[in-house]
Formats: C-alpha cells, sequence, structure tokens
C-alpha cells in the first residue's frame, strides 16, 4: 500500500548504520508534522538505505515536504510493530510525475444550433377512452 503526507519536518535523527548478512545498511527518523483538522499530528519515518538517507539529507528541519511512504508491520515475541518506510521525498507542491492522458477514441461532435423545445402536449394527444382498457 503506497500513501502520501505532506507536511513539514520537526526533527531529523541521527544516522544509524551496520553490517548484515546481506551487506552493510542505513537508516535515519524524522519526525513530519502535518495538519490533522483543526489541529496538527506528528508520525516518525524511517528512511531505509543509504539512497534515502542521502535523500532525505537535501532538506533541514522545517522544511515542507511530501513523503510517499509504505506502512509495514512485524510481529516479535507476540508483539507487533508498525514501520512507515519512506520511498521517496520531495519539496511540497510538486506534482507526482503522472503519464500523458491518453487520447480519446472518440471525440463527441460540438453542434452550434440553438437546441428547439418541442411542443407541449395537448388534449388531442391524450390517449382516449376506448372499448378495452388493456395497456397493449
Amino acid at each position: 500500500m503506497a500513501l502520501e503526507l505532506e507536511g513539514t519536518i520537526r526533527q531529523r535523527m541521527g544516522i544509524q548504520s551496520g553490517t548484515s548478512a546481506r551487506g552493510a545498511w542505513a537508516k535515519q527518523e524524522f519526525v513530519l508534522e502535518f495538519p490533522d483538522g483543526n489541529f496538527t499530528s506528528q508520525v516518525c519515518f524511517t528512511a531505509f538505505g543509504q539512497d534515502k538517507v542521502n535523500e532525505l539529507a537535501k532538506y533541514q528541519d522545517g522544511d515542507k515536504v511530501k513523503v510517499s511512504f509504505n506502512i509495514r508491520s512485524r510481529e516479535y515475541n507476540g508483539r507487533w510493530y508498525n514501520d512507515l518506510q519512506v520511498w521517496r521525498i520531495a519539496p511540497a507542491g510538486q506534482a507526482a510525475p503522472t503519464a500523458p492522458a491518453p487520447a480519446p477514441a472518440y471525440e463527441a461532435p460540438v453542434y452550434n444550433a440553438p437546441m428547439q423545445q418541442a411542443p407541449a402536449p395537448t388534449l388531442d394527444d391524450m390517449p382516449g377512452e376506448s372499448e378495452d382498457d388493456l395497456p397493449f
């Protein structure tokens, strides 16, 4: 599930790094403050991987950004932990890149003639009494 949230970077924590069986890793957590109705809320994100840590380094505390992220959960010793993993950080207000819209297969013709109204029905247009009252 991919989500987006726009807000202000309030705090960046220190960079954590280490080596695992798959090689070196790095991560940095940061707090984003965003409007939530009449109040503001804060949420902590994780930028995992050296490329994401480098992307986060472009911004300072107080910068307005749009964060694209995934929600991940994992179980450890009977408890569940949630993680908001960032996959893109961009300056706030920038539209996400989108593919151009395909050309429509059919374009309806444009009629410039004024529309004419049908005349109102008269008593002569109403069905008369008949011998049978069947609807067909």
